[in-house]
């Protein structure tokens, strides 16, 4: 029997504590309806991530930036365990202490989450127990630790440890670690299916219907009204936040006379309205995908603001999200005469949970990381010096109307197409302004006026086509909108930080005969 522990066998039995530990804090978090710790360190770490960093992420791994990170996080951790297992092998007290300072991390994380209270930090502390207590099993370090109790200092033998036991003992907490890890995800996802089977099948009736017709054949590739499917979804929570319909309120406050809390059912039996409205990412690079148009139904915020009465001295309407996640406009866009809402449909049906169910802000000309809070929990009137909205102290504008764009959908970048008649498209949006006209130039070509779908309204985009007769070479194709106000979109290209990209998109393929 050997008398130590060999180092690479030490990191195995850590790399299986710690496995262990975390699946028991995923369990202990979804029993108890809390964030789970893995998720809590990860939102931390997103809020404290740089600008640069962040777009570099978005631009690299696009919406699969939360999966990265996550694994990631993963990858950490197991490598932390190894190396905190193979310096354990001789003195517990190393994981001990190593266990514990994850403890406490994944407890820091937790308590900037909303809403935290005492069972939100039972996960990473059982979780934390957990790996202690498996790690002194898998090493045999209770053997010792029975041993320094049971029998007199002069008379302590060093003990061994066995070989067969320690990788049959292996495999058992690797077991439940799986067990527990599968248990654990069993729980959260029953409980997410609960709270979707809560979600009423039917919206109210519409009061202000304000939706027309339009002709989804004019473009031939993209659909005039983004299917939910298709919608982009961009934000800051690592996990979707599900939540119990039944128990959701919305409380309106600040700087307002009479303060007002509305339940999910309140929000529906309010007057409904219903509006077509574009809406973007201030992410999206020149040409990019991040922006969508919905039909959107909710109520007007302007109707809330009316009924709480805004006092004199209320700057902007500063609105959390039930993850934490924050923003802040001016409360003048509310008042505008523009159709800001709090929506609860999205295309005809309820919000899906990925794009804020229960409710969420809509806010047109506005990007939304200063409006469009998804899973809305809170409005504040407030002033701009007593809070600040969440992307604004890492460099981002305060104030960010949406930049007047245009994007060429067809024909794909590198394409090789066949010489003859030919339909270039795109879409151009001004949201809030509205597009007069779009014009595309091919090559070093005169700028050609595109003809552009029906009117709907300033807040939606327009889609465009040109049909043009193409000669074999390669060709490149470039597209600029000028909106309502007269103002020409301009040619000088901007990274999307502090408050949006700027440039014209072009695309270059090749015509064959």
């Amino acid at each position: 029997m050997n008398r130590t522990l060999p180092r690479r066998l030490g990191g195995l039995a850590g790399l299986v504590s710690g496995t262990f530990a975390v699946a028991v804090g995923v369990l202990v978090a979804a029993l108890f309806e809390r964030p789970s710790p893995i998720d809590a360190v990860g939102s931390s770490f997103i809020d404290r991530t740089p600008t640069w960093l962040r777009e570099w992420a978005i631009d690299t791994f696009g919406t699969s930036d939360k999966a990265v990170l996550r694994g990631g996080i993963y990858v950490v951790l197991a490598l932390a365990s190894c190396g905190l297992g193979a310096l354990s092998t001789t003195r517990l007290s190393r994981f001990v202490l190593g266990a514990a300072i994850f403890a406490v991390l994944g407890s820091a994380a937790l308590a900037e989450r909303p809403g935290h209270g005492f069972t939100s930090h039972l996960a990473p502390w059982v979780g934390i127990v957990g790996g202690i207590g498996a790690f002194t099993v898998v090493t045999e370090r209770w053997r010792e630790l029975w041993w320094d109790r049971r029998t007199p200092h002069e008379s302590r033998a060093p003990l061994g440890w066995d070989r067969r036991r320690f990788f049959r003992t292996t495999a058992t907490i690797g077991a439940a670690a799986a067990v527990t890890g599968v248990v654990g995800r069993a729980v959260s996802t029953r409980r997410r299916d609960d709270y979707a089977a809560a979600v009423p099948d039917a919206l109210p009736a519409v009061d202000d219907p304000g939706t027309p017709l339009v002709d989804e054949s004019f473009h031939p590739t993209q659909p005039f009204v983004t299917p939910v499917g298709d919608f982009y979804c961009i934000d800051t929570a690592l996990s979707i936040p599900y939540t119990n319909v039944d128990k959701w309120s919305l409380s309106i406050g600040g700087l307002v006379d009479r303060p007002l809390v509305l339940t999910y059912d309140d929000l529906r039996q309010r007057p409904q309205v219903e509006r077509m409205i574009t809406i973007a990412c201030v992410s999206n690079e020149v040409g990019g995908r991040y922006v969508g148009n919905a039909v959107w139904q909710g109520v007007l915020l302007a109707d809330l603001l009316d009924d709480v009465g805004v006092r004199p001295e209320a700057e902007q309407l500063f609105s959390r999200s039930i993850d934490g996640w924050t923003s802040g406009f001016p409360i003048e866009v509310a008042r505008d005469g523009r159709d800001a809402m709090i929506a609860i449909g999205m295309n005809g049906e309820s919000l899906p949970f990925e794009h804020g169910f229960p409710a969420r802000l809509i806010v047109p000309g506005l990007y939304g990381y200063v409006s469009a809070t998804k899973w809305l929990s809170s409005i504040e009137l407030t002033t701009w010096a007593d809070d600040v909205g969440y992307w604004v102290p890492l460099g981002w504008s305060r104030l960010a109307p949406i930049k007047t764009q245009s994007r060429i959908d067809v024909p794909r970048s590198g394409e090789r197409v066949k010489a003859g008649r030919h339909r270039l498209a795109g879409v151009a949006w001004a949201t809030h302004t509205g597009i007069e006209r779009v014009e595309v130039r091919i090559d070093e070509g005169d700028w050609q006026e595109a003809e552009l779908s029906r009117d709907v309204s300033d807040d939606t985009w327009r889609q465009w086509i040109l049909d043009w007769d193409a000669t074999p070479g390669e060709h490149r194709v470039t597209v600029r909108a000028t909106d309502r106000s007269g103002y020409v979109q301009t040619s000088e290209q901007r990274a999307p930080a502090p408050d949006g990209a700027t440039g014209w998109h072009s695309r270059s393929f090749k015509v064959e005969d």
